[in-house]
């Protein structure tokens, strides 16, 4: 009786160490698996190699599992047919299949799940070593099972996994909810393009070329932003684009001077496509050193400016210091020329607007 029970018990617990290393294996993320890689340990490498290719990990597992079980079984029913008689036989074969239901799938699976991280990386280097010892048993598998199924794997994770553990953390309190919104606004850079963030033309605040700076003195003390765009007869005639602080110098040292081509501190305008993501907009702005860029079409027609605080924007939500009048320039303009005078583009391109820099 004694051999009976201890076989059963070999049987569950073999069958239980392989449903529960399964579990945790499966269940530990690959990501997390990377992370421990990078900051070092044996045991994390093996496993990540197993968590990049685990067919053979876990056909491993399953071949162990099945040998545990189909050997056991025919070991336990054999020492049970000696021991007892037909009505008991019954009784313990079902308190068996109860057994391994329970002790042998449910619990160490319900355990690998909870502990997968833990338990992954402890069974990582046997794994390893199991897999290594039946290489060419599960090279045979696998070109029988190759047959049914490519090879191919998609991405790790994707951006609405990514969205969905961010929401989820800040939730369970383990992201703080100012960074799961940053974190879930960082994805709006690709799909937002300079024609969703720009200041239109109808805001833009501009000088006109030719004009002496005593003549703009008005115009530039007034202004709230640090960059204005010089132009010549129509806003698509750029010229350049000069810093404020630069004209309030020149009023000091030279009010007289003219504000055209020859003026030192004109810096040349750049040119970006209206279609250019946001994203790319942020390594122009630092490749190029220049904080405000001019939105242009195919056509050459300037459709308005777009600057590092719009992209920035898109992170943080509106920037408004105590100099700005309106919050959402876009709508504003849409607003002013939806009422306002119906003297055409020109119209309104003659009366300078204070938004952008």
């Amino acid at each position: 009786m004694l051999e009976l029970f201890t076989l059963a018990a070999l049987v569950v617990v073999s069958s239980g160490v392989c449903s529960g290393s399964e579990a945790a294996l499966l269940s530990v993320p690959e990501l997390r698996v990377r992370q421990l890689a990078e900051e070092g340990g044996t045991s994390a490498r093996t496993l990540l190699a197993m968590k990049e290719a685990p067919a053979r990990p876990i056909a491993a597992i399953v071949v162990l599992n099945n040998v545990a079980n189909i050997i056991g079984s025919m070991a336990v029913g054999s020492a049970a047919a000696v021991v007892l008689d037909s009505p008991w036989l019954g009784v313990f074969s079902a308190l068996l299949t109860l057994a391994i239901i329970v002790f042998a799938e449910i619990i160490p699976k319900t355990i690998g799940s909870r502990y997968a991280e833990t338990l992954a990386l402890w069974l990582a280097r046997p794994l390893a070593a199991l897999v290594w010892s039946i290489t060419p048993l599960l090279w045979l598998l696998e070109r029988i099972t190759s047959t049914f199924g490519g090879h191919e794997t998609g991405p790790v994770t994707n951006e609405d996994q990514i969205r969905f553990l961010v929401r989820a953390g800040s939730e369970e309190g383990s992201i703080d909810p100012d960074e799961s919104a940053i974190i879930q606004r960082v994805f709006l850079l690709d799909d937002l393009s300079a024609r969703d963030i720009l200041t239109p033309r109808t805001r833009m605040t501009w000088l006109r070329a030719g004009s002496p700076l005593r003549e703009l003195a008005e115009r530039i003390r007034d202004s709230q932003h640090s960059r204005m765009v010089v132009v010549g007869e129509t806003l698509d005639d750029v010229r350049g684009v000069v810093l404020q602080r630069d004209l309030l110098l020149g009023l000091l040292t030279e009010p007289d001077a003219v504000l055209d081509a020859d003026w030192p501190h004109l810096q040349p305008p750049q040119y970006v496509s209206p279609d250019i993501a946001a994203d790319d907009l942020l390594p122009l702005f630092q490749r190029r050193r220049r904080l405000l860029a001019i939105v242009r079409d195919e056509y050459g027609a300037v459709q308005g400016v777009v600057t590092l605080e719009d992209v920035l924007e898109i992170l943080t939500g509106e920037i408004v210091d105590e100099t700005d009048r309106d919050v959402d320039l876009r709508e504003s303009a849409r607003r002013r020329y939806s009422h306002g005078p119906s003297g055409g583009a020109e119209a309104q391109e003659s009366e300078p607007s204070p938004r952008h820099g």
